[in-house]
């Protein structure tokens, strides 16, 4: 069972320290500009042949679909070369399994050799003012032109330079984009991707709230509440039996008192269940101890901290924790349980592991509930749990 990140599907988007690390060299850079020049004139090419064969077909609405279909096959294996030369040019990433529809290609494709012929404009213009700078160079060395004269040429020469410069890196800037639009989810995609994931994890969190409603009135009803009904009939015989039978009144008053005890352990143990005060009290250290207290099995706990966490965070972990060690107490057959918190970065990682048999289900109602818990902190939760064992189980919970 394992959660995505949202956003995370769109594999070009690295953190900027992984991309600057990646980054190839100006000079690969360059050539990929130049590539992209003769790419866009093929880009044009293609469609301006292509639209002189195949514009009939395209006109007369039934013969128009198969004629987009071969329009569309060519503009995808020239948007598969552009994608190749992103990616060695470049250094982009894209994701694999990502499949763009016929009018995006078409779209990026047009798009594409509109930029590529700009760009070529512009390194076109560059040169001819390198040219240009070299006569006028040569013209200083001579003495021919006046300084003002030469002053003035050189100041034109700068501005022109740092907007063809600008040019082409706003054309690089926008071909970067225009790839990404096509070979990934878009901003809208990510946008409405985002959306549906916030609409099911508040859907699950809803139903983890029930779920957990419904626990807690099963556990009042068929422990505390039963009890507390025998602790009642206890008081009753005792009392009854007060002036006939002292010695039985006595034995049914310590019988009575040894269930008020059992009583408070149940409803702290509920309470436990419900929301532990050792969380916002003694932190998340001590109310995972409390967790190894109460559990039935050896339980080794490794808690490497530092610093304060978020609060969300540290109640869902020790949900995590909590739910887990249950499981494996109660269902795997395991005689012992490790549990591992730890900081990475932005990211809190819980991992607990038992030695039991095994064979947990990940659509359980208690992993269920934790996948919602953790899924409403855009974390991720695997479990990893093969017959015979052991059972691993993995939560991510990020805490920026």
């Amino acid at each position: 069972m394992r959660g995505d990140l949202p956003g995370a599907a769109a594999e070009n988007h690295l953190p900027d320290d992984r991309a600057a690390a990646r980054r190839p060299s100006w000079p690969r850079r360059c050539s990929g500009v130049l590539l992209g020049c003769a790419t866009a004139l093929i880009g044009l090419a293609y469609f301006f042949v292509t639209g002189i064969a195949l514009g009939p077909f395209l006109l007369w609405p039934r013969t128009r679909p198969d004629a987009l279909g071969i329009l569309s096959g060519g503009a995808h294996r020239l948007a598969a070369l552009e994608r190749v030369r992103r990616s060695v040019f470049f250094g982009d990433l894209f994701p694999e399994q990502y499949e763009t529809t016929d009018g995006k290609t078409l779209r990026f494709l047009l798009a594409r050799c509109c930029t590529g012929l700009l760009c070529s404009v512009v390194i076109g213009l560059l040169g001819f003012g390198t040219v240009l700078a070299a006569l006028l160079l040569g013209a200083a060395i001579r003495g021919t032109p006046a300084w003002t004269e030469f002053l003035t040429q050189v100041l034109l020469g700068g501005v022109l330079l740092f907007l063809d410069v600008q040019g082409l890196a706003s054309l690089a800037d926008l071909e970067a984009r225009l790839a990404r639009e096509c070979f990934g989810p878009s901003e809208r995609e990510l946008l409405q991707r985002r959306i549906d994931e916030l609409a099911t994890s508040r859907a699950a969190v809803v139903r983890a709230v029930d779920s957990e409603r419904r626990r807690i009135e099963r556990d009042l009803h068929d422990g505390v509440q039963q009890r507390l009904v025998a602790l009642a009939m206890l008081l009753g015989r005792a009392r009854r039996s007060r002036e006939r039978d002292p010695r039985q009144a006595d034995a049914l008053l310590d019988q009575a008192h040894r269930e008020s005890r059992e009583v408070l352990t149940e409803l702290r143990e509920v309470a436990w269940r419900v929301y532990p005060s050792a969380l916002d009290s003694v932190g998340l250290e001590e109310a995972l101890g409390g967790v190894a207290a109460r559990c039935a099995i050896p339980l080794r706990t490794e808690f490497a901290v530092t610093g304060p966490l978020p609060q969300p965070v540290s109640t869902a972990a020790y949900f995590v924790v909590s739910e887990a060690v249950t499981n494996a107490a109660k269902h795997s057959g395991a005689t012992a349980v490790s549990v591992r918190v730890a900081r990475l970065g932005p990211v809190l990682a819980v991992r607990i592991q038992d030695d039991g048999k095994g064979g947990a289900d990940p659509a359980g109602t208690g992993l269920t509930g934790l996948l919602s818990r953790v899924a409403a902190l855009d974390g991720l939760l695997h479990v990893d749990s093969p017959l015979g064992g052991p059972t691993t189980v993995t939560a991510e919970l990020p805490c920026a």
